[in-house]
């Protein structure tokens, strides 16, 4: 759904969306297995395209791609596939003793027509592993691709009516000017990935019709070193998880804090690091990326002024190519330090010590993920006592994303709400509350008016033996 798309055939989307949902078909666990199943058959037997798509946006490597989203989602699909039953039976829930004899337990449900509005750097991932959850838990949905993404945005747009129900499943491209639309209609969930400033948009919007949002944010995630360890791999796992996708993942590391006695080492090891992964000239690399438009090599090649490039800086315009930059020199009030990068530049500012770096990190908006490189168990037991962040890690970048028992999302500034795993079922279901009594006996003819002496007596020994 894209040319001559308007309100009004947005509206009436969602209104057969939740014509078709009244039908009951979308609660039933045959329904949303076909879906998954379907879902699963476009990942693979469309993957050349989908690879084809991510290397024409972001020059994405084929295996990047595999690993990072076709991969990601069907792990995320299987998961999901395998575990429905019992998602959707629920669990039973302890009943106090002054209500025996009863059960109770709670009951997912659906919630309903969902939207679902992706970003543009990993347009697959992150668009279609929340729609895994919104279709297993039984709802209609619109997905909201990428407009960044131009190539990979189109082919979701004629696949998805492909392969999965087109009464429940819609595709809706567009920029701004659509996406304001969508924000219009009364869902019962957003979902939303992107920057804080449309976050915000999508929460003002949502407030109007009282509609329950995830907001899967970003923000500055910063990476303490303290030098001990092994430097070597400490700056590999540093280089990848920040130079992958050229800098442009939610969770890459922002900056670095370092002590003063590992920060030449570490520049060192980062150098060497980055000519391990992508050789002596990244731009003739078929592994490394590019920017996704050039109002965005604008922005991160403006900040190369901003401290001392000790590598890197290479530049491109017309193939929007940025060579992996390592920055010093730079100041705490300066945009490469107040502003998410979102790109392949990695600043370093020193530190006297841990307590320097967790009061550095506080005084700040709450990270999406913190990494802590460190062989010190009192140093990383403090970051985990003194700091809060959606997550942290120790010793690696970015890998939490890749365990479905843990959940991903932010705090604060970095977002509200999680998902991965069983939690992206519960993001798009109610649990809904169920309490089932008999009435013989009729137990609560002790707790009936009026309240004699007896009763008051009974009542009140009987809480205090169960408090």
């Amino acid at each position: 759904m894209a040319a001559g798309l308007t309100r009004k055939n947005i509206t009436e989307t969602v209104e057969r969306h939740r014509a078709y949902f009244a039908t009951d078909v979308t609660r039933t666990h045959a329904w949303r297995r076909q879906q998954l199943d379907a879902l699963e058959r476009l990942l693979v037997e469309r993957s050349a395209d989908i690879v084809e798509a991510l290397r024409a946006d972001l020059h994405k490597h084929p295996t990047e791609s595999e690993l990072t989203e076709i991969g990601f989602v069907l792990a995320e699909l299987r998961l999901a596939r395998r575990k429905l039953r019992r998602w959707m039976r629920g669990s039973r829930v302890p009943v106090p003793l002054a209500l025996a004899p009863a059960r109770a337990r709670t009951v997912p449900q659906p919630l309903g027509s969902v939207l679902i509005v992706g970003p543009w750097n990993y347009p697959v991932q992150l668009l279609l592993a929340p729609l895994v959850g919104a279709l297993a838990a039984g709802n209609t949905v619109v997905v909201k691709p990428g407009e960044l993404a131009p190539v990979t945005s189109e082919l979701i747009g004629r696949l998805i009516p492909e392969y999965l129900d087109e009464q429940a499943v819609a595709v809706v491209e567009g920029g701004a000017e659509v996406s304001g639309w969508l924000l219009d209609q009364p869902w019962d969930h957003i979902f939303y990935t992107g920057g804080s400033r449309v976050g915000k948009i999508v929460a003002e919007k949502a407030a109007r019709h009282l509609t329950p949002v995830t907001l899967e944010l970003g923000g500055k995630s910063p990476v303490f070193v303290d030098g001990t360890g092994n430097l070597k791999a400490v700056a590999r796992r540093i280089a990848w998880a920040k130079f992958m996708n050229a800098g442009q993942t939610c969770v890459a590391p922002d900056y670095v804090l370092v002590t003063p006695d590992a920060q030449e080492r570490l520049q060192t090891e980062l150098i060497v690091a980055v000519r391990e992964l992508y050789g002596e000239d990244p731009e003739q690399s078929a592994d490394y990326g590019r920017l996704v438009s050039t109002d965005h090599y604008l922005r991160l090649t403006s900040m190369l002024r901003l401290g001392t490039v000790v590598s890197g800086g290479r530049k491109e315009v017309g193939s929007r190519y940025l060579e992996p930059t390592i920055l010093t020199d730079v100041l705490p009030t300066s945009s490469v330090m107040t502003e998410e990068i979102f790109g392949p530049v990695l600043p370093i500012v020193s530190v006297a010590d841990a307590a320097a770096a967790i009061a550095f990190i506080n005084e700040r908006d709450k990270p999406l993920a913190l990494y802590v490189m460190s062989a010190r168990r009192s140093v990383r037991r403090e970051f985990l006592e003194r700091t809060s962040s959606g997550a942290l890690a120790f010793n690696v970048g970015a890998a939490h994303l890749s365990v479905p028992g843990l959940p991903f999302g932010g705090v604060g500034a970095s977002g509200m709400g999680a998902y991965h795993g069983k939690r992206t079922f519960d993001v798009f279901s109610h649990q809904r509350a169920v309490l089932s009594k008999p009435l013989a006996p009729d137990t609560l003819r002790l707790v009936y008016p009026p309240y004699t002496p007896r009763k008051s007596r009974f009542v009140t020994s009987l809480l205090r033996r169960l408090s």
